[in-house]
This record gives structure tokens, sequence and C-alpha cells, in this order.
């Protein structure tokens, strides 16, 4: 019985193992195309505020094909990393996907553009919602083009193989991550599988239960 319960154990571990490669990946779909979803959302805005349009096709749109680009980072990130964990070091942010880096700094952009043009409207003596309207606008683009860059062509992407993430700290678990510094780091929306092995006369049992973390903040101290 005890080397029946000891086989089990190792298979246990070993299917875990493969369990855990597989979260990777969904948590890797997942959390591209939510953020894909988000900054198409933010695009379609940004082109609305640019036409001074209230029509809402550029919305419709920007969801649209911001969802089908985040599935194609997130197809990207898993061929690139083999479906393990992945840290992507920004210019401004760190995340572990690419497209959290596209997104944060199109958010960077519209804030940045907004302030601009605002202080030159306060300046020039002119309306501020003009200002704030037009800067967002041509600063979200402008920032997503930088996102564009920053993520796929000066990123320093990092997996568990590599060995710049055998020193580096694990960052919180999440399908949007946001890597502030080397020891803080917040996850966002975060679902787990807790498992839970007994032993019983019969032999070794496990008991599987799903959750969802919403908010993950980890201080690495």
């Amino acid at each position: 019985m005890r080397i029946l319960s000891a086989l089990l154990l190792c298979f246990t571990i070993i299917f875990s193992a493969y369990e855990e490669t597989k979260g990777q990946t969904i948590e890797l779909l997942a959390g591209n195309t939510l953020n894909g979803a988000v900054n198409g959302t933010l695009l379609g805005g940004a082109t609305m505020a640019l036409n001074n349009s209230s029509d809402f096709a550029p919305l419709r749109v920007g969801v649209g094909l911001g969802t089908l680009y985040g599935v194609g980072v997130g197809a990207y990130d898993i061929a690139s990393s083999g479906g393990q964990q992945l840290i992507v070091q920004g210019l401004f942010n760190d995340g572990n996907n690419t497209s959290i880096i596209v997104l944060l700094d199109t958010f960077y952009g519209a804030a940045a553009g907004a302030v601009v043009t605002t202080s030159v409207m306060l300046v020039a003596n002119e309306p501020l919602v003009e200002g704030l309207q037009y800067g967002a606008g041509i600063g979200a683009w402008v920032g997503f083009g930088v996102g564009l860059i920053d993520a796929f062509a000066l990123s320093k992407r990092v997996t568990p193989t590599s060995t710049a993430m055998k020193s580096s700290v694990p960052s919180a678990d999440g399908l949007v991550g946001i890597r502030f510094n080397d020891k803080t780091s917040l996850g966002l929306v975060s679902p787990t599988i807790t498992t839970t092995y007994q032993t019983t006369d019969s032999g070794l049992s496990r008991k599987f239960n799903p959750s969802v973390n919403l908010l993950n903040l980890k201080v690495n101290l």
C-alpha cells in the first residue's frame, strides 16, 4: 500500500507540473486578449475624440480589432516563452505579458498629451475641453506607437530558463500584471485552482477547489 501511495504521489507531482505549464499558457492568452480589448477600446475612444464625433463605430471596431490583436500577441508570447512564465521588461514598466507594456504606454501617452495641450490652452486662454479632447486623442495614438516599439523592439523578455530570471524576484500572479520595481508588483484577476491531498485507507486522493483572486499585491522585503 505504501509503494502504491508513493507511485501515486510521483504521478501527481508530474501531472501538477504539466498543469502549471498549461495554466501559464492560458494565463498568457487570456491576459493578452483582455489587454488588447482594453487597448482597442482606448484607441477607439481616441479616434472619436480626434474626429469630434459621437458615432460609436470607431469604438466598436476598436474593441474587435483590439481583441484580435490581443489573441495574436498572446500566441506570440506563448511561442516565444514555450508556455512558461514570462516577464517583459519595458522602458517604463515590467509586465507578465507583452500587451500590458503597450497598454500602459498608451495610457501614459494619453495622459501626457492631455497635460501638454491643457497647459498650452491655459497659456493661450482657450477652452480647456478641446485641449483635453485632442491632446488625449493624439497622445493615445502616439503612446500606442511608442508602446509597440517598446514591447517588441526595446524590451527584454525573461523566462524561467534564462539566467536573468533566476536572479529576479517573482511577480504577483494575474491576467494583468504590473511590475513597479524589483520588490513590488500588482496582479489583477488571477484564476487559481487549490489542490488538496488526503491520505485515506484506499490510497491517496486529490480534491480541486477553483477560485479567483481579483487583486494580488506582492511586496518582497
